[in-house]
């Protein structure tokens, strides 16, 4: 099924072609109208096309308007102003095409979605626990996967997960020194995070110990074999502890190819871009210089002792994609603070000739009130307190309002709920704002949140349950007709979720999802307060429900879009 305004877009085009034959003009663009008294959608292609055409733009409205082709979805297009065209659609029309959402596919024309689009995100470090600062990072980036293969993008989830650097010689030592076994064997990835943080602390008195994890970090890069097993041991247990977590946020990847997945594939990328003279020897280190008038740091790619940089690694990422998908784009989500790091590489391989398309998705940090986590100051929150929180919360709730639960059922609530609440806190922002973190603000259960979506979506579930009850089940067949003005207002709005998913996926901002979501809900309540649903004549009767349950689909869809889950009942 095509999205609205391109089946609109389809019979103006039409317009245009019996009015001016084949003649070149700028494409007829089909915008949501701002108010509804000015029809259902506009377009402003007069004013567009005025210069290419030769005439008066309302002249050339009033052309469109006259010459209107036959079809049985515009009903009327009126002009307004200096010749913008409001386009009515029939209700009739509109009630057939909002039947068929969830039941036929969209097809969204122009998409070029051959060939892999792989996106970069989560990328904890190894043997540290994650904390509230990686929330954003994992999200937001398992959002943009949601709505691209929505769009039928194949999608490649990559944590790229930081599994290589000095803070492996930190924990070497560490480990060596201070580890306690029994806490290791009851929880190896806080006990490895508290010996980071012991080292951190020992350093300060003791520098010395700088100097002795980085010939640690040396034995396990020439690869010693006690030292890469060690390595290996803090790998796996750090993924399995990511892994229990990742399943109860319902995130998934595809890879988890690390820093170290790329180390044989870097000193050929230096010896690429030397060889090329892209990068050029700078005392003792091989350093790539921009033009002075794009504004970039120079950025070293090998240091004087020979060792590699995060540059180094991310253009091994990128030789690495090349050469073993077939990319059609590359999709990058870390915070604000990396964005000249990302102008840098991208750069760099630009100037290797890789014809690879690129783009860094910045978000703002989360921070306190008085500063940024940091796990070696020990000031974080872990991911798994927070949902502990919030199902905390939430339970307080369920069991206020729906005590003869059973336990089994109020502890799902609980957690779908809570980490709806906290993804939809973050997910409903502009990602490049920067967020003060704010527990009853993270967990609020009321206004524009996920638990008052949620609430939605449960409340057409039970209307839908009693009708059942009633003998009056949903009839998937039913006509969809409009009395009242309420109806056609939630059935238009229903209509633009493709387009929606299509503009939030290609600005890569799941807050434009969360705003149209939170504006069918407000749409729907309206519309049951204003029409009541049971107890009415047949025919009006299976069509509420109808719209209920179309209303019920976007929901669950588009948050699904931003990786929460709905509840039958609440």
């Amino acid at each position: 099924m095509l999205t609205l305004e391109n089946q609109i877009a389809g019979i103006l085009n039409e317009t245009v072609k019996k009015i001016y034959g084949d003649k070149e003009t700028r494409p007829v663009e089909i915008t949501v109208a701002t108010n509804e008294k000015f029809g259902d959608y506009q377009t402003n292609f007069a004013m567009m096309n005025s210069k290419i055409l030769g005439g008066n733009p309302r002249a050339i409205a009033e052309n469109i308007v006259a010459n209107l082709v036959e079809n049985d979805t515009i009903d009327k297009l009126e002009i307004a102003g200096p010749g913008f065209i409001n386009i009515f659609l029939k209700d009739e029309f509109l009630g057939n095409i909002v039947s068929k959402i969830m039941r036929e596919k969209y097809e969204f024309l122009g998409l070029n979605t051959e060939g892999d689009v792989i996106i970069d995100y989560s990328s904890p470090n190894i043997a540290k626990r994650m904390h509230i600062g990686h929330l954003r990072s994992t999200i937001i980036g398992d959002s943009i996967k949601r709505m691209y293969r929505f769009l039928g993008y194949n999608v490649v989830a990559d944590n790229h997960i930081g599994d290589w650097g000095t803070q492996f010689g930190k924990l070497i030592v560490g480990y060596r020194k201070w580890l306690n076994q029994e806490a290791y064997k009851a929880n190896p990835i806080e006990e490895l995070e508290r010996v980071y943080v012991e080292f951190s602390k020992a350093s300060e008195d003791h520098p010395e110990l700088e100097d002795e994890a980085r010939e640690e970090l040396k034995k396990l890069q020439d690869g010693d074999e006690e030292n890469y097993r060690l390595w290996q041991e803090f790998i796996k247990v750090s993924l399995d502890e990511y892994g229990k977590l990742y399943k109860r946020m319902d995130i998934d990847f595809d890879t988890y190819y690390g820093e170290s997945f790329y180390h044989n594939v870097m000193p050929g990328v230096v010896e690429e871009l030397t060889s090329k003279e892209i990068a050029v020897e700078d005392q003792g280190a091989k350093v790539v210089f921009f033009p002075e008038e794009e504004k970039l740091h120079p950025c070293i790619i090998q240091k004087k002792d020979g060792a590699f940089l995060y540059a180094t690694s991310d253009i091994a990422t990128v030789k690495f994609r090349k050469e073993n998908y077939n990319v059609n784009k590359l999709i990058y989500v870390t915070d604000e603070r990396q964005q000249d790091h990302f102008r840098q590489f991208f750069r760099i391989t630009d100037m290797l000739g890789w014809n690879v398309e690129k783009q860094h998705v910045w978000f703002g940090i989360m921070r306190f009130a008085d500063g940024v986590f940091s796990t070696r100051k020990g000031n974080v929150i872990r991911l798994e307190e927070l949902i502990e929180e919030g199902k905390r919360r939430a339970l307080e709730i369920v069991e206020e309002k729906n005590p003869d639960l059973s336990s089994e059922e109020k502890d799902n609530i609980g957690e779908v709920v809570a980490l709806g609440a906290i993804k939809y806190a973050d997910l409903s922002q502009n990602r490049q704002s920067p967020i003060i973190f704010e527990w009853d603000k993270i967990l609020s259960f009321e206004g524009n949140t996920a638990p008052y979506l949620q609430y939605s979506y449960a409340r057409i579930k039970s209307i839908l349950r009693r009708g059942e009850a009633e003998g009056k089940p949903l009839n998937e067949d039913a006509k969809i007709i409009f009395k009242d003005k309420a109806e056609r207002n939630l059935a238009a709005q229903l209509l633009q979720f493709p387009t929606v998913v299509l503009k939030a996926a290609d600005s890569c901002r799941p807050n434009l999802v969360a705003d149209y979501l939170f504006e069918v809900s407000k749409k729907f309540n309206s519309f049951y307060n204003a029409c009541p649903i049971l107890n009415q004549e047949d025919e009006i009767l299976y069509s509420r429900e109808l719209l209920a349950s179309k209303t019920a689909e976007v929901l669950k869809a588009g948050l699904g879009l931003l990786g929460i889950k709905t509840l039958e009942r609440m």
